[in-house]
């Protein structure tokens, strides 16, 4: 079977992020495959590559860098959610003229027609948060 997986919600406001996470190695331990990890809205927080998280804390932006880079998954950042909280990649911030990038480079900036190919592409899509 094929999954598509929506994340909303930020890492540390609530157990969604986390559960997407811990939802996303299941599917692929039962050896079914993810077409798509499309961070939306507060979610695209995830691939902050700036957040600082204290050594007895669960580090989810690295456990999410490190499924995709394991899996060679795509994992999209939506463009519109991601430039208003601050998160972008180093074309978004040179094109805004900011300092640096602020998104770790195992995601990839993309628009909602990708969200509707991950749904067209995909035999399940499961939404978090």
């Amino acid at each position: 079977m094929i999954f598509s997986i929506v994340v909303h919600a930020p890492p540390y406001s609530s157990e969604a992020a986390g559960t997407a996470l811990r939802f996303t190695e299941a599917v692929l331990r039962a050896g079914h495959e993810i077409y798509r990890i499309f961070f939306f809205a507060d979610g695209v927080h995830n691939a902050s590559r700036l957040t600082v998280v204290s050594r007895d804390e669960v580090n989810l932006q690295d456990q999410w860098r490190e499924l995709i880079r394991k899996n060679e998954l795509d994992g999209t950042v939506c463009v519109s959610s991601a430039i208003n909280r601050g998160i972008v990649d180093a074309e978004e911030a040179e094109r805004h003229e900011l300092d640096g990038s602020s998104m770790h480079p195992e995601f990839e900036i993309g628009g909602l027609g990708q969200l509707i190919d991950a749904c067209l592409n995909s035999d399940r899509t499961v939404s978090f948060g």
